[in-house]
């Protein structure tokens, strides 16, 4: 049985969490604060923490610099109300598995944890090359389970932004970012991605340069690119032959969603930009 810690001060929400999580088939300790938590992890293993970022005593950030200095330390997942960039760029600088708003949803609770206990638990670190709110920069392992959580997370760094801006940026980031793990990076989790996020008054842009040698549109058979007018569904046969998910026609849509998309000369590197005001 999988062993959850959870570090959270607000006695209401520590039961209900523990209820929600035993009733999965999980093994629940809880805590009020960080400090309490560390002194438990010393004397008992946990596969899982789960913890609340503001905390009497040693605090949810505090708290996983000091998992850091542990040899085997337990996978992380952060619950805040706090999604302030300076907030969330911390958490990920001190290896968080996720970021989960509060209130909590239970299933979307459960499927988190089964999602961060189920994960290859060699899985290489998240690296935060620049943590400024205007200018975030990372290196992310070519896994497409990473790409979905920090898709997610710059998804709430966004969250200043109207519904629908936030939508259209986080689309067109998410199927370039997978383009780079799956084709630049073939999958090898030891190669990284290199993701930039600038942001202005006047507009959002992205840099993402993956570890690959490039490409060329008219190699892509297995998307919508590539398609000659009299048969515009070529593609979709070619994925199904090559076992790939379905789609194809991720540029296209990339382009209908951003005001910008410029590729390098190699087309291992692009940057896209989204104009917050006319």
């Amino acid at each position: 049985m999988k062993q959850i810690l959870i570090a959270e001060d607000d006695r209401t929400t520590r039961l209900r969490l523990q209820g929600v999580l035993k009733s999965a088939g999980y093994a629940v300790t809880a805590t009020a604060d960080g400090h309490a938590a560390l002194k438990r992890l010393a004397k008992n293993h946990a596969d899982l923490l789960l913890t609340d970022i503001w905390m009497p005593k040693m605090n949810g950030l505090e708290l996983l610099a000091h998992l850091r200095e542990q040899p085997s330390p337990p996978r992380a997942i952060v619950m805040t109300s706090d999604n302030t960039p300076g907030t969330l760029l911390r958490a990920v600088r001190e290896q968080a598995y996720q970021y989960v708003n509060k209130p909590v949803d239970p299933e979307e609770l459960v499927e988190i944890v089964q999602d961060a206990l189920a994960e290859h638990p060699a899985a290489p670190p998240i690296e935060v090359i620049s943590g400024r709110p205007e200018w975030v920069e990372l290196l992310v392992p070519c896994e497409l389970s990473v790409t979905e959580r920090i898709a997610e997370f710059m998804r709430q760094l966004k969250s200043d932004l109207p519904e629908n801006l936030r939508e259209q940026i986080g689309q067109a980031f998410r199927e370039l970012l997978i383009n780079a793990v799956e084709w630049g990076g073939h999958l090898d989790p030891n190669q990284k991605v290199r993701i930039s996020c600038m942001r202005t008054p006047r507009m959002v842009l992205y840099r993402i340069a993956d570890p690959g040698t490039g490409f060329r549109f008219e190699n892509l058979k297995h998307a919508a690119v590539s398609d000659p007018p009299e048969r515009p569904w070529q593609h979709v046969g070619v994925r199904e032959e090559l076992g790939m998910r379905p789609g194809g026609f991720g540029l296209l849509m990339v382009r209908s969603l951003v005001d910008e998309l410029i590729f390098n000369e190699a087309q291992n590197d692009v940057v896209f930009v989204k104009y917050l005001q006319n």
